[in-house]
């Protein structure tokens, strides 16, 4: 992967698969994933999934943060199911949607191996317009900034739901 810059719908879907399997074959460790709602992401398609089956492992870890999983639970129960059976892999908080997201991108996923890190951030989702980074400082940015939001935030989108 290179540092380029991306515009489109499609095309960002694309960058986001390959962002997995490209932390599957790096053996990333972390990954740190930001949206509103998840709604646009491919997280339900089969490609998606086959690099998250390959990626998931012991030691590593899936921080999603949202501020709300309905979308995610309507439109990909695929990765709802994965998400149930890899719980231990996964954790996944709400931020209260009156919080200001100051300097927010639209979506944001972090990544980094052993030798490298990725940013791969959403400016514009009017446009789809973003860009993929493999520099360190735009990663530890993100990392900083995604941190600071998870300590406002609480658990959420539960891999089990308890009936009566």
């Amino acid at each position: 992967m290179n540092d380029q810059a991306f515009s489109g719908r499609a095309e960002f879907q694309r960058l986001l698969v390959e962002t997995l399997a490209w932390s599957a074959a790096q053996g990333v460790r972390e990954l740190h994933a930001w949206d509103a709602n998840f709604a646009d992401w491919p997280l339900s398609d089969a490609a998606a999934l086959l690099a998250l089956q390959a990626w998931v492992g012991p030691g590593r870890q899936l921080h999603l943060l949202a501020l709300q999983y309905d979308d995610v639970l309507r439109r990909h129960p695929r990765f709802v199911r994965w998400r149930r059976d890899y719980a231990h892999c996964v954790t996944a908080r709400a931020i209260d949607p009156e919080l200001r997201l100051e300097a927010a991108p639209e979506s944001l996923l972090l990544a980094s191996g052993p030798q490298t890190t990725l940013s791969l951030r959403l400016f514009d989702r009017h446009l789809w317009r973003g860009e993929l980074s493999l520099g360190a400082p735009e990663h530890c940015r993100g990392l900083e900034w995604f941190d600071a939001l998870a300590q406002r935030s609480a658990d959420s989108f539960a891999p089990t739901t308890l009936g009566l």
